[in-house]
């Protein structure tokens, strides 16, 4: 399992922006990142800044990912046909734990990491509890029937701060979802804008 190597909130007030749109963000109160050289005026960024940056908040929003395993799914999706951009997107939204967050079945997707890690989900009626584990189209996941009254989950459901994407069918009733497909950039409920032209940039140059 990945370990979370910054706080999430850390991650935040690094970007400079509320990268999942929680209103606990500090980011809402303090636009300048953390530590004590955190409100030091910004000069004008690289084009090797802007590419870096581009990763690192994609990386981040994912749960922090290594960078070990964030070059895997880049390399996974540029071996594939059609615009890898939109393909690492994709590869990126089928990670079980990112299903589990976009389901709402738990609040952050450091929280469906976790759920994930220890063997709250079945795919398809077989429990998996690798977090990376890669959904296909048609997989249907569902919270066990013994985790269902988790205060977490009944919590997270009733979340308004964000919406189910129309790329996932879900009964909240019944804490299932159905992966209907893969999704593209455009699909993907971000709250702040993600380039993953950038991430190509950097990688075709690292």
């Amino acid at each position: 399992m990945t370990k979370r190597t910054s706080a999430k909130y850390k991650i935040d007030r690094r970007m400079g922006e509320n990268i999942w749109g929680r209103p606990k963000s500090p980011v809402n109160r303090r636009e300048y990142g953390p530590g004590q050289h955190g409100q030091r005026r910004k000069g004008k960024v690289s084009d090797f800044g802007l590419q870096l940056r581009a990763k690192q908040k994609l990386k981040g929003y994912y749960g922090d990912l290594t960078e070990k395993q964030f070059r895997r799914i880049f390399r996974d999706a540029e071996r594939q046909r059609g615009d890898t951009g939109e393909l690492l997107i994709g590869l990126l939204e089928r990670r079980l734990d990112a299903v589990v967050y976009r389901a709402k079945f738990v609040a952050t997707v450091f929280a469906a990491r976790q759920f994930v890690n220890h063997g709250h989900v079945t795919v398809n009626g077989q429990r998996v509890n690798i977090p990376s584990y890669r959904v296909k189209e048609g997989d249907v996941i569902e919270v066990r029937e013994k985790s269902r009254q988790m205060t977490a989950i009944l919590e997270a459901v009733s979340l308004a701060e964000r919406d189910v994407p129309d790329y996932m069918d879900v009964d909240h009733s019944k804490l299932t979802c159905t992966f209907v497909r893969a999704p593209g950039l455009t699909d993907v409920p971000y709250p702040v804008l993600m380039e993953p032209n950038l991430v190509i940039e950097y990688y075709a140059q690292n």
